[in-house]
């Protein structure tokens, strides 16, 4: 029977380094099988649970191409969250996974949560309180929205951290948070 470290030929199954190799389960569902696991690097294995540096990945354009699945597994999810670059996206429309790997892959997706930030950078909470920086234009609505008014209760758009919403003279509209303050 084959061991991890001979189907790795002792290197990473992602980046091909020889430094650091360990087990990984590919989960969710991990069960410590040769068919659920691959080989990898401290710095694989540190990036894909935290920080991803995009620099680090562009090695997936050889990788994705294993014969195995963990490994085709690890590349899907890696360039599915990179998919912010071109050139992963450009990976991810050439890989080609059956329809078990891919919803294997799937499963274990991480989501990354949106932060909202003002325009200082501070970050914005649903029913926070904000106020304008500036006179806004609103579209549709026919009034412009003047700087320091007050937009209190916000809610924060799901899909876009550069936008929230909020009431504006009676009005419910979209805002971009470069164009507010938090409110103390």
């Amino acid at each position: 029977m084959t061991t991890l470290t001979e189907r790795a030929e002792n290197a990473c199954e992602l980046c091909t380094s020889t430094d650091d190799l360990a087990a990984f389960d590919v989960g969710p569902d991990g069960d410590g099988s040769l068919q659920m696991q691959a080989l990898l690097c401290a710095t694989c294995r540190d990036q894909i649970g935290g920080e991803a540096d995009p620099n680090h990945w562009k090695v997936l354009a050889n990788s994705m191409w294993s014969e195995h699945a963990p490994v085709q597994v690890l590349a899907w999810r890696m360039l599915d969250r990179l998919s912010g670059d071109a050139w992963a996206r450009d990976l991810l429309d050439m890989l080609y996974l059956d329809d078990e790997t891919l919803a294997w892959a799937s499963a274990g997706r991480v989501v990354e949560q949106l932060i909202h930030r003002d325009s200082n950078g501070t970050v914005l909470a649903a029913g926070d309180s904000v106020s304008l920086i500036k006179d806004l234009p609103v579209k549709g609505a026919g009034f412009t929205a003047k700087r320091g008014t007050a937009v209190r209760g916000i809610s924060l758009v799901a899909d876009n951290a550069g936008h929230i919403e909020g009431r504006v003279e009676g009005q419910r509209i979209v805002i971009l948070t470069e164009f507010v303050k938090k409110q103390k």
